[in-house]
Order: C-alpha cells, then sequence, then structure tokens
C-alpha cells in the first residue's frame, strides 16, 4: 500500500513529521515523501528537517517561487511525472498552501484517492489565497481528518459526506508535544538574554499586514507602545523586512523591540513557551499557543481556528494599533493557565490518522 505524502511549506514539515514517523506502525505501508518546493529558503528548510527528525524525501520537485498561477502550474506538472512514475493507492496532502491543491486535483484526475489533514478549517474570507484553497481540497478528497469541531460542522454545511469525515486531533500538536523538552534544551533564551515571561514574540507574515503599508505602520505603533512596557522579540520573515525597509519602518525601530533572523522550530517553540504573550497573523501558532497556555493576540478580524478564541487562548485584533493595544492591556491582567485544551489535542492525531487511513484503504481494495 503505497501513500504519497507531499509537503512543500514550513507549516507543512512541522504537520508531516508526526505522520510519517506513525506510518512505521503499519507494515504494509509503503510512505513516500514528495517536497514539492514550494518554500525555497534552502537553510530553513533543511533546519526544519533535521530538527524535526523527517526523512529526507523520496522526491524533491524544487518548484521555487512565482504567482499563485505559475507555482500551482509548475507543482501540477512535476507532480502528475511522479505519479506516473510511482503508481500509488493514496496521496496526502496536509494544511492549505498551494501544494497541497496542485497535488491534490492531479491525484483526483488521476484516479488516486485524496487524504486531508487538517480539513474543515474556515475563516469565511475569500480574499485569502489559503481559503481557497481548503475549500477546492476538501471538495476533492476521499478521506478529510478534522483538527476541531468546527471543522466538521463546516464540511457538513457544504454537503460533504459525513462518512468521509473524522475529528483526529492536531499532528502540530503531536510535533509541539514530542519535542518540547528537546527545545527546553536549547540556548535561545540564554543567547538572547531573556527571562520567563519576561517578553512577547511577534511574527508577520500575511499580505494583508506587509505588503498594506498602512496597515504594516499601525501595527508598528501598537507594537511600539506595548514594548514600552513588554520588550518583543520579532524573528522578521524576509517578505516583512522587504516591506517594512521600504515603509521606513526599521530606520528607528523601538528600543525594546529585537529584530532577529527567523529561527528554527525548536528555538521558537521555546520563545512561544516562555513567552508573556504573542503577536501574530500565523495560523498554526494560535493552536500553539493554546496547548502552551501562551496567550496571542492574532492581527487577523478572522481565524479559520475558533477553538482557540473558544477556549481562552486568543483574541482576534486586526490591525487597529488602537484596538491591539487595548487588547494587549486586557491580556496582560488575565491568568493564562484558566486557557483550556480542546478535546483530542494529545499528541495522538498522527496515530489516528494512519489507523483509520489504513483501514478505509485496505475495505476499498
Amino acid at each position: 500500500m503505497r501513500i504519497i505524502n507531499v509537503v512543500g511549506a514550513r507549516p507543512n514539515f512541522i504537520k508531516i513529521a508526526p505522520i510519517m514517523a506513525a506510518w512505521s506502525g503499519h507494515s504494509g505501508v509503503e510512505p513516500l515523501l514528495v517536497h514539492t518546493g514550494q518554500h525555497y529558503d534552502e537553510k530553513m528548510s533543511d533546519l526544519f528537517f533535521r530538527q524535526l527528525g523527517i526523512p529526507e524525501p523520496d522526491i524533491n520537485l524544487e518548484i521555487g517561487s512565482a504567482s499563485h498561477a505559475r507555482q500551482t502550474a509548475g507543482i501540477m506538472t512535476a507532480f502528475e511525472k511522479t505519479l506516473q512514475d510511482h503508481p500509488a493507492d493514496a496521496v496526502l496532502v496536509v494544511g492549505d498552501v498551494n501544494s497541497t491543491i496542485a497535488c491534490g486535483i492531479v491525484a483526483v484526475k488521476m484516479g488516486v484517492k485524496l487524504i486531508h489533514v487538517e480539513a474543515g478549517l474556515r475563516s469565511f474570507d475569500r480574499d485569502m489565497p489559503e481559503e481557497i484553497n481548503r475549500v477546492l481540497t476538501d471538495s476533492i478528497s476521499n478521506l478529510l481528518f478534522c483538527t476541531e469541531e468546527s471543522g466538521i460542522e463546516n464540511l457538513q454545511r457544504e454537503g460533504i459526506d459525513p462518512g468521509k469525515i473524522h475529528l483526529v486531533g492536531n499532528v502540530m500538536i503531536d510535533t509541539l508535544l514530542r519535542n518540547r523538552e528537546r527545545a527546553a534544551e536549547t540556548a535561545v533564551m540564554e543567547d538572547l538574554k531573556l527571562t520567563e515571561s519576561g517578553y512577547g514574540v511577534v511574527t508577520l507574515h500575511r499580505p494583508s499586514n506587509v505588503d498594506n503599508p498602512e496597515a504594516l505602520r499601525g501595527i508598528f505603533e501598537a507594537l511600539n507602545t506595548i514594548a514600552t512596557r513588554l520588550p518583543l522579540i520579532f524573528p522578521m520573515h524576509p517578505r516583512t523586512r522587504k516591506s517594512a525597509e521600504t515603509a521606513g519602518l526599521l530606520s528607528t525601530p523601538g528600543e525594546h523591540i529585537r529584530i532577529i533572523e527567523p529561527v528554527g522550530y525548536l528555538e521558537f517553540l521555546r520563545l512561544v513557551d516562555c513567552a508573556r504573550m504573542i503577536l501574530s497573523d500565523s495560523g498554526g501558532i494560535q493552536e500553539e499557543c493554546t496547548v502552551l497556555k501562551t496567550p496571542c493576540l492574532t492581527l487577523r478580524e478572522n481565524t479559520e481556528r475558533p477553538v482557540t478564541v473558544e477556549t481562552g487562548a486568543n483574541r482576534l485584533v486586526g490591525n487597529n494599533p488602537d484596538v491591539i493595544v487595548k487588547a494587549f492591556s486586557d491580556v496582560m491582567k488575565s491568568d493564562p493557565s484558566e486557557i483550556r485544551i480542546p478535546p483530542l489535542w494529545d499528541g495522538r492525531a498522527a496515530e489516528r490518522i494512519a489507523s483509520k487511513t489504513v483501514e478505509v484503504l485496505q475495505a476499498t481494495d
């Protein structure tokens, strides 16, 4: 039983690591790992693979960066040849990046069963490219594995056969729990001279924030105000750095905002684990903060992960500086220990995915 597992960008690496490990518990499965090369930062890609213990990809399509259309088309063309050369029983895709939908379309066009991990998440914002990828991938998948109840509700509302849908938990949390102790052994806190709960962490990468100079200025205004009360560490995405430089926001950064280069998974996990608060527009970080019980201010108007809000870990604050600063003040008065952990976020999601996949594929042979 050959199952091709697809990764393309750094969030995929975190999600695929426990799944690749889980296949080892099923002797009849031959897992192949295909890296599309969508994320072209070789240094960071290699670091994530090494830190997470992901096996070397069996195939690297080496697509690289391009527009959405060119990148998706390039992945589809290359992945079609991969499936021709390596016939498979199923293709497993994770998340919502271009690699996810591109390889998914090729698989179903070639009559190969499609498995989507992290299915059913919806921001209900069609301006997000990721939302389009989610909806389309879910509509053509044979097996849909959900991280939270909202995913099941969304898929059923869209008319997906309930028999295809399974609540399994969150593979990102599998990776987090598996690596939390290793992260604690890193020297990142000492290297940056940080004390536990004595700082906040910032990440920014979404186009709605970083490609809009007015929005970016508003966020930096809020960060400068917050940093007078809580020093901030800002591992800056290359795209964000370029936009901030163009907008003149890096010429006089606040003295309490430390801009650093992106760090590895283990180092970042440690920074989030020990922080008092996170300010971010990332999707996955919302989930990690929930389990680590580190409050998160999400610099977006919506989230495809509503359970993180329901459990008390996350607040949606958009990019208005006044709203961000007010939410910061509120969170500083809150008790992080009251944050609740969602059902099945227990580190065993990948095991459930592997077992259910094998069961379904065997039943349909």
